[in-house]
Order: C-alpha cells, then structure tokens, then sequence
C-alpha cells in the first residue's frame, strides 16, 4: 500500500492498494525543484493500519526492502536539503534495483540535476544523454527546468543541443520532429519543391541513361548513326538539369537546417526568465502579443547610455509596447549560484512553471494577461544573465557578427526576432519603424 502526501495548508491521505499507483511520484518529481504546491511524495508502508508500537513480547519488524522508486524518492528529499552527494549515491543505488523505465529515466535526470548543481557539465550531459537515447525523455523537459538553468549556460549543453537538433534513432529524434513540424507551417512549399526537384532529376536521369548509348553510336559514326551535334545537346542538357536540380535540392535542405537552428534560437530564448519591476519572474513566451522586447547587450557603459537615451522618448516608445531587456557582458560570472535553482530565489523558482505543464499551458499558466499587463513597465531585468549571454552570442553567430560586440536585438509581438545591428539601437529611427500598439499593423504582427 501506498501513502500519497499532498502538501498544502491541510494535509489530505489517500491509500490505495495498486503497486502501479506508486509510480505517480517518479514522473511528478522530474525537476528537483519543483514549486512546493507540486510535489508530492510516496512512502511505502506494509500494511493498511499504523503498526503497533514494538514491545518486548512482539517480535520486531524488518525495514522494508529498498527499491528504485523509494531510492529515487529518497534521493529527491536529501536534495532538497541541500544533500547533494547522498542524494546521487541513492539516485545511483536506484539504477542498480532493477527500474522500469520511468524509474531509470526519473534517476538519470535527476542525477544530472546533481551534477549541474556541482557544476559537473560532462557527466549531466551524459545522464540526459541516456535518459534522452534510452528513456524517452523529451527534450523540451531540458529546456524549461530552472535546476539545469547553469547546465544550459555551458559548452555541454550546446552539445546535447546541437546533437537533438540533427535528430536520428539515437537522441532527440522526437524533438527534431517537432522542429520539422514547425519548419513545416513556416514554409509551406518546401515539401511540394523537394517534389519537382526529385522529379526532374529522375526524368533527367532515365533521359541521360538512354541518351549515352545513342551519343556513343553518334560517336562512331557510320550508317544509321545520330546526329552527333543534336546527341550531344540533349546529353548536355539532361546532364546540366541534373546539376541544377542536385544543387537545389541541396540549397533547399540547406535552408531547412538554418531554419531549425533558428526555430530552436527562437524556443530557447522564449524560455528565459525575466523579472519585472513588481519583482515577479516570468518567462519570455509569458508576454507574447503583450510587449516588444528590445534587447541590449553590451558593455556596461554602452547599455547604460542607451538606457539613458531611451528615457528621452519613454511615453512613445511604451505606445509601440518597447520593453528594454539589458545584458551587461561578463555579469553572468559575477552571479552567486544560490542553494536551489542555480541563481534563481526560491521566489523566482517557484514562479517558473512546472515541467509537466504542456507549452501553450505554460504560457497562461502563471498569470492571467490581464494582470500581467499591469505588472509590465518600460525595463526588465534578466534572470539567469549567462543562459542570455549564451544565447545572444549564438545569435551574432547566426548573422556573421563577432560574438561579444555591442548589440540590440528587437522582438516581434510574437516572440521571434524582427531585426538586429550591432551597437545601440536609434530610437528616433525606431519610433518610425514600430507601429503603435492598436494599429493594424501590430494586431497582423501578433
């Protein structure tokens, strides 16, 4: 029997007599972190009643005998006092009692958990590899959850990254589908191109297999032999279509690759938390059709100077909806890696969303817009500064801009990036280009 514990101001028990039920807890708890309101907990008990207090005349009661879900628990409640190296020998204990496959997965991503904490990049990035190859994991989970928020501002992540992006049987095959699907609705006509092209080169390719012979004939002359001259441009010309078809096929397919590495640009950066002047965290996909973020990343004294000029035209620049986000370079080595969330409060943590919450949900799921609204003023400041370095020097490299210079970055209502340049933006220049708010224009752009 099982005992599920809800925390809340009112403790509820429920018992329930399926092995399988006790499961629950292992895809609840994925993220060691997890706001309180969401945890739940399972401790495993041997009968339906609480046991008698033992006494000398009743023979004395054996522990229970660990399993993989009772490790994986356990380790989850060391780590949530801060007992990170019990907390992994249990979640390695958890893989040694032979676990179902949710079991493994719920062990290996919180292993890597750990090791992120420790700020062990290689050896988090082969527990996810694992639970990603071998367990199903999906990759967005990596994406979202504020206990690997320091994993994803190192080298190893943009490993796993780059890896679950060219997809394959091996990893993140599910999550490049889904890249796909998305490249899909972008561009549209792609499929109905690759089409045409495949086509013409299969057509070009049975003409040029019954032209060689003829230009062979043509070749040695003799009675009844083709026109050399006629032969030899038809084979030029199927020859030629092959060639250009090949290439475009290939240009096509080259443009797809760019598209999803922008798509995941794009998916990434809707996941990195902001906090807005009430003091609230929030994620970026949060204030979709509510604000256009203008990024400004930079040296220091250069952002601050801009801050300062953006001032002069503060009433117009909130009328086209500009939220100023600054990124000092170098500041994201400079934050304290607190306790829990890696950097975030305990406030920030539990305003991030849960990991199991589907990504539309995520997006109302925090705050009403109405609300939000209200709460959203003309400057934002950035959580997790170096996950928004890592993320804006992989845009320069995107656009051919050496990482590190002075940037501005301004978003769409809809989260994608309209446009960039290097040093700070002309904020004349930008009243010209952005449409208020109520315009047609804006309501198009949402």
């Amino acid at each position: 029997m099982a005992i599920a514990t809800l925390p809340s101001s009112h403790h509820l028990l429920f018992c329930f007599f399926s092995s399988a039920s006790s499961k629950f807890s292992i895809t609840t708890q994925l993220c060691l972190n997890s706001p309180p309101k969401n945890r739940i907990s399972l401790v495993i008990c041997s009968s339906s009643t609480s046991p008698p207090p033992p006494s000398s005349s009743s023979p004395q009661v054996s522990e229970p005998t660990p399993t993989a879900e009772s490790c994986v628990n356990a380790g989850l409640d060391l780590f949530s006092k801060g007992r990170v190296k019990d907390a992994l020998v249990l979640f390695d204990t958890a893989l040694t009692l032979n676990p179902n496959p949710v079991e493994a997965q719920a062990a290996f991503y919180n292993k890597a958990c750990c090791h992120a904490y420790r700020g062990e990049g290689k050896k988090a990035a082969e527990c996810l590899r694992t639970a990603l190859k071998e367990y199903n994991l999906k990759f967005g989970t990596i994406l979202n959850d504020p206990d690997l928020a320091s994993f994803r501002a190192l080298p190893e992540f943009k490993e796993l990254q780059e890896e679950a992006r060219l997809g394959g049987e091996d990893i993140g095959y599910s999550f490049r589908r889904d890249l796909k699907l998305i490249s899909e609705v972008q561009a549209p006509f792609r499929g109905v191109r690759r089409f045409f092209y495949v086509a013409f080169i299969a057509a070009a390719g049975i003409s040029t297999f019954f032209t060689i012979p003829r230009l062979i004939r043509a070749i040695q002359g003799g009675d009844g032999a083709p026109d050399f001259g006629a032969t030899a441009g038809n084979a030029a010309i199927n020859v030629a279509g092959i060639v250009v078809f090949v290439a475009l096929l290939f240009w096509d397919n080259k443009k797809e690759e760019e598209q999803l590495a922008q798509i995941l640009r794009d998916e990434t950066l809707s996941r990195l938390p902001l906090r807005l002047s009430t003091d609230r965290i929030v994620e970026l996909v949060q204030l979709r059709d509510t604000v256009r973020p203008v990024i400004l990343a930079g040296k220091k004294e250069t952002v601050s100077l801009a801050m300062r000029n953006a001032e002069k035209f503060r009433t117009e620049l909130l009328k086209r909806g500009v939220l100023l986000v600054p990124v000092i370079w170098g500041e994201g080595r400079e934050t304290k890696i607190e306790k829990k969330g890696f950097g975030l409060s305990q406030k920030a943590v539990a305003s991030l969303p849960s990991i199991g919450e589907d990504f539309d949900q995520r997006t109302q799921s925090i705050i009403a817009k109405s609300k939000l609204k209200s709460e959203i003023r003309f400057k934002a400041e950035v959580v997790s500064p170096t996950e928004w370095e890592r993320w804006i020097r992989d845009q320069q490299k995107s656009e051919g801009v050496t990482p590190g210079e002075d940037v501005y970055i301004i978003l769409r209502l809809d989260g994608r990036v309209r446009r960039s340049g290097k040093g700070m933006p002309d904020w004349a220049q930008i009243l010209k280009e952005l449409p208020p708010m109520e315009a047609i224009l804006s309501k198009l752009e949402r």
